[in-house]
């Protein structure tokens, strides 16, 4: 059975070509990639300890062998952060760990009248599992409309993966779906993302496991949103960490252009400023 880390480093060497390297084009091969010798040695390490990381029989490695597998991969600085991320987990996968619990969903009093302070702007709380948890009013109009509000709980990754809509309302819905499946890696704790793993997998399907073993950063480019009222809509985002809670970020949403800008104010006409969600 393999690991979020052997799953990684796989993934990483199933994406990278020999000549990108300098390396000889050896001909076909029943995999893609480079060849598990390569790495090894640029890596320093034996073909055989690299096979027991990738294939989970390994889940302790030492900082200098991440270290001089991240340069071997030619890892850039979130890559590697990702990387240390999962040995961290991979090596508490062992029996006697925590049993998978959900995060808590409760955000702070000042983060809320953070949000206050940014009406009418667009931004909402949520954490790495896509917890929609509080929101300004502009947001509730612009995501209401595409449904994402309709559960007691809303959820991003859950909308994403298993409401019809969400494959018109994202252009790029392959996109936004590996940014999701990325984000559960970096949930609140390695047990609160294992449960919702668990609790979205039976209906999310292949689409959702599939990515789940990816591990590569997807690009961070402008949200683009097909809204049923307000045409397309681009929107630049921050996402700011929150300190002392469970993966919680603020995240704001920047028109891309003065088209999405006007879109919102159109949106908004007639309508009154609401409470914080």
């Amino acid at each position: 059975m393999g690991t979020p880390l052997g799953d990684f480093v796989r993934a990483k060497r199933d994406s990278l070509q020999p000549e990108s390297f300098g390396l000889p084009d050896r001909g076909r091969r029943r995999s893609p990639g480079l060849r598990r010798s390569d790495l090894a040695a640029r890596a320093g390490v034996s073909v055989e300890y690299l096979t027991r990381i990738e294939q989970g029989r390994d889940r302790n490695p030492s900082h200098a062998v991440l270290n001089a597998l991240a340069d071997a991969l030619s890892l850039d600085a979130r890559e590697r952060n990702h990387l240390r991320y999962l040995a961290k987990i991979t090596g508490g996968a062992c029996p006697g760990h925590r049993p998978p619990a959900p995060p808590n969903r409760e955000v702070r009093p000042t983060v809320r009248e953070t949000l206050r302070l940014l009406e009418p702007g667009m931004a909402f709380v949520t954490n790495r599992l896509g917890d929609v948890l509080a929101y300004t009013s502009a947001f509730e109009l612009v995501m209401g409309g595409i449904g994402l509000l309709d559960a007691e709980a809303p959820n991003l990754t859950r909308y994403v993966f298993t409401d019809p809509r969400a494959r018109t309302v994202f252009p790029d819905w392959d996109q936004v779906a590996d940014e999701r499946a990325f984000d559960l890696w970096l949930g609140p704790s390695a047990e609160a993302s294992e449960w919702f793993q668990v609790q979205l997998a039976p209906v999310a399907g292949p689409e959702f496991t599939r990515r789940l073993q990816q591990h590569l950063p997807p690009p961070q480019v402008a949200l683009r949103l097909d809204h049923p009222a307000a045409g397309e809509l681009r929107w630049h985002r921050e996402k700011l960490e929150l300190p002392s809670t469970d993966a919680q970020e603020l995240v704001v949403l920047l028109p891309a252009d003065e088209t999405t800008a006007q879109a919102v104010e159109r949106l908004r006409h007639g309508r009154p400023l609401r409470a914080v969600g």
